[in-house]
């Protein structure tokens, strides 16, 4: 027996215990717009993923999220931002933790477990030119009772099919991965658990308000919300969501065709 902890210490052998690597993946969002032919619509928006192509092995080639293996002496809330930033040249943006990833075989090298982080911005707000190896991939949802089909296009013409199954563990009600070819470790799993975590905080957490201009119309606020949510909103709906997350001001919006629209802001501007 010891008699005291330093006695414990020296005695003390790491080796005896199986080892294991730490990382983070970054999912990070986007809902941006695109130039509307007919100048009198609004311009369409469309809800958009970061992804990166590996140029290494394990899965060279294939799509992944930005994400690397933390420092032994880094904090675990700035590695995802120098991670970010090695991986796709963007800084600065507010990552908020997502779930943690832990599955035995999720990485064939080792035994690896990884803190997910997420984020949602407007792409076209960014101003660092973005690493040649990232692209930004269009979302497509389709769902219904038993499945989840979600379907992920880059400008390059690069179709990333995803499909997954609806499964009660525990009395909770999970997604479980029946179909992905192109995406490398386990990030089906981690996209499609961002976009249903991310469902869930915009209704009940201001994070959209982090991707949106200082000044916007309430039409250009509950087109975000229905792309992330993936479904039309009915007015009175929407403004019980939002009627105590934004303010009027005497500002208006004109030009383009459209008849003037009151600007609106966030209310809480200085928590952002």
């Amino acid at each position: 027996m010891y008699k005291n902890e330093a006695e414990f210490l020296k005695d003390y052998d790491p080796t005896k215990f199986d080892r294991l690597s730490l990382t983070t993946d970054i999912l990070l969002f986007s809902v941006s717009k695109e130039e509307e032919a007919n100048y009198r619509k609004l311009s369409k928006k469309y809800f958009s993923v970061l992804l990166v192509k590996r140029d290494t092995y394990p899965f060279k080639d294939k799509w992944t999220l930005p994400g690397g293996f933390m420092s032994i002496d880094e904090d675990i809330e700035e590695a995802p931002k120098r991670i970010l930033a090695k991986e796709t040249n963007l800084h600065d943006i507010y990552m908020e933790q997502l779930y943690t990833f832990g599955s035995v075989n999720r990485d064939p090298r080792m035994r690896i477990v990884s803190t997910a982080y997420m984020a949602l911005v407007d792409k076209n707000m960014l101003t660092d030119k973005l690493a040649p190896n990232a692209s930004w991939f269009n979302i497509t949802v389709l769902e219904d009772e038993k499945k989840l089909n979600v379907t992920l296009d880059n400008p390059n013409n690069v179709h990333i099919t995803l499909e997954y199954k609806k499964v009660k563990i525990d009395g909770k009600e999970k997604l479980e991965v029946i179909k992905n070819e192109d995406l490398a470790f386990d990030h089906a799993l981690v996209i499609a658990t961002g976009i249903e975590r991310l469902k869930n905080k915009i209704e009940y957490t201001d994070i959209v308000f982090n991707m949106m201009p200082k000044y916007f119309t309430l039409g250009e606020l509950q087109q975000v919300y229905e792309v992330i949510l993936n479904k039309k909103l009915l007015d009175p709906a929407f403004r019980r969501i939002i009627s105590n997350k934004v303010e009027k001001t005497d500002k208006v919006k004109t030009g383009g065709g459209h008849r003037p629209s009151a600007l609106f802001k966030y209310k809480h501007e200085n928590n952002k």
